[in-house]
């Protein structure tokens, strides 16, 4: 493949890491470390990638949580993927016009009074990920869940030291912490944010851990935590009923599947919009030739541009629970769908698309990607939704709740709108590529509506621009969906200029979407593990192995 010029430039942040016998990268070291621990005693990557999720809990507490939910997205030894849906779902007392709506304009549709679908009780949704992670660990793992526990469960007693991440995170959400007094105890201590390396002991959340090590997710779903979370939601005015816990469940899927240039490209299905709108976006950038633009170049960023507009108009129609509503996954990923809609495409100006089929959230995530030596593959991505979630903490267990309730559409009679049962969409896109039938790399990140964009401009780069993977998760990135055109500091400004001449409403973002990480496998059976400068992203590589066979030491 000949590596197209590249019209904007950019020097990684970070290093990327080699190993032959598994790879384990995260957004925080001390979850890598977590994660490689269990493959270092034999276990593998389904049993690693759990571990790094608890440890995440800990570390990581202002994106992900037990009561949160989330995708995992599973290869196989044998080569079957698995999509084990974890998401949360609207209580049984939720109902299409539970809040009262502000606004419908675009960037405000989700704005109810007083918030109350973002902060406290009323925003919680029924928990997925804890249902989640333990039954991708009883289905496919090898170690049992006690051990996989007790890196997180270390981390919460003895604590951890806090990153300069995490204390700006709390800073960023001061005025919300303050007002639930368990989490202005912990992050707030004396009325200031805790400070980066300070030591931060969760000793409530520890005996939680133990509990979940000790019971099972039946603690939660039918047991003493799940009696304090009802409980005190039915005091401070939330809708989760012992019934919601008990009726949960972890939903089985088929991934979407797509092919990109020579590569079969995996990602989730719906409920998830990643896997339909990046094989969409894929077929609709095949018919140019996106390496021969170079990157970062002004028709490259076009053509990026006006495939995110056209998947955002139709995202905004069709996705959502399948359970509630039809999606038309094959005519999405049709090719020829996707060349009418291409047809439509003008390169020397921007425009606006409506939806061609019938038919908001936050950006505080996490992702998680693990390999082992025997061909298991995780990317998974989990979240609490916002920053600290809905900023309350349940007392006497340190566990965080979700406000995945912001994920529905306030208002009544929409395919998104809320309904009880009803599972929350997403934009997480835990993808996979294979070429020829075998890996070629996995990645994900955190980052809400900016997440599939960002997954599909990483695949690009890997697969068009020929890039390292340490150059394709931290490349500068481009984001809209219809309205401003965002783009990184290390797109140049005469790309920018020109974009703004073809009609773009051209806008600098010092972020776009949250730190990727990623797992290249190579032609040498080697792994390479990337994360990204926008999070505390860390590869964790493993090689050697036991000595060979019939060696053992003796003096004689």
């Amino acid at each position: 493949m000949t590596i197209a010029p590249r019209v904007a430039t950019f020097a990684c942040e970070k290093q990327p890491a080699t190993g032959s016998r598994g790879m384990v990268v995260t957004n925080h070291p001390l979850a890598s470390a977590a994660g490689s621990q269990m493959l270092l005693a034999g276990g593998n990557a389904i049993d690693a990638a759990v571990a790094c999720l608890f440890a995440l809990t800990v570390v990581e507490p202002m994106m992900v949580g037990i009561l949160g939910g989330g995708v995992a997205h599973i290869r196989l030894a044998d080569g079957r993927h698995v999509v084990l849906d974890g998401l949360s779902t609207a209580p049984g007392k939720a109902t299409p016009d539970m809040y009262d709506c502000v606004s419908d304009q675009i960037g405000k549709a989700r704005d109810v009074r007083d918030r109350l679908n973002v902060i406290g009780p009323k925003a919680v949704a029924v928990p997925g990920a804890l249902a989640g992670w333990c039954e991708a660990l009883a289905r496919f793992g090898t170690l049992p869940l006690d051990e996989v526990l007790q890196p997180a469960i270390i981390l919460a007693e003895r604590g951890f030291v806090a990153s300069p991440y995490l204390s700006n995170c709390i800073a960023d959400n001061a005025a919300d912490l303050a007002r639930d007094p368990g989490l202005a105890a912990l992050f707030l201590p004396g009325g200031e944010k805790l400070a980066a390396g300070a030591r931060l002991i969760q000793s409530d959340y520890a005996k939680s851990l133990r509990l979940i090590a000790k019971d099972g997710p039946a603690a939660l779903y039918v047991g003493p935590l799940g009696k304090a979370l009802t409980d005190f939601m039915a005091g401070n005015g939330g809708l989760i009923e012992q019934g919601d816990l008990a009726a949960y469940k972890v939903a089985t899927r088929e991934p979407v599947r797509g092919s990109y240039r020579g590569y079969d490209i995996f990602g989730p299905p719906p409920p998830s919009s990643s896997g339909v709108h990046i094989v969409q976006m894929l077929n609709i950038l095949e018919g140019f030739d996106i390496g021969g633009l170079g990157f970062g170049s002004a028709d490259a960023v076009h053509l990026l541009a006006e495939a995110l507009k056209i998947a955002f108009a139709d995202r905004a129609a069709a996705t959502a629970d399948p359970a509630f509503v039809p999606v038309p996954v094959a005519r999405l990923i049709d090719k020829e769908y996707a060349a009418e809609r291409r047809a439509l495409i003008e390169m020397g100006s921007a425009k606006s698309w409506m939806a061609g089929i019938s038919g908001g959230e936050s950006a505080d995530t996490t992702h998680v990607t693990v390999a082992d030596a025997a061909g298991n593959v995780v990317s998974t991505t989990q979240t609490i939704n916002g920053l600290f979630g809905a900023c309350t903490q349940i007392p006497g267990t340190g566990m965080l709740t979700n406000n995945y309730m912001y994920n529905f559409d306030p208002h009544p009679g929409r395919a998104l709108s809320i309904a009880p049962g009803k599972r929350v969409f997403t934009s997480m896109a835990p993808m996979m590529a294979l070429r020829d039938g075998k890996l070629a790399f996995a990645l994900g990140l955190p980052g809400a509506l900016r997440i599939f964009p960002s997954a599909l401009q990483a695949i690009v780069n890997l697969i068009d621009h020929g890039m390292s993977l340490q150059e394709a998760v931290e490349a500068p990135r481009v984001w809209t969906e219809g309205g401003v055109l965002e783009l990184e500091a290390a797109i140049p400004d005469a790309v920018a200029a020109e974009l703004s001449a073809r009609g773009h409403d051209v806008v600098r973002a010092p972020r776009v979407a949250g730190g990727m990480n990623a797992i290249a496998f190579n032609a040498d059976s080697t792994l390479t593990g990337a994360a990204c400068w926008r999070a505390d992203g860390t590869p964790v590589a493993i090689s050697g192995g036991l000595a060979r066979a019939g060696v053992s030491f003796s003096t004689n």
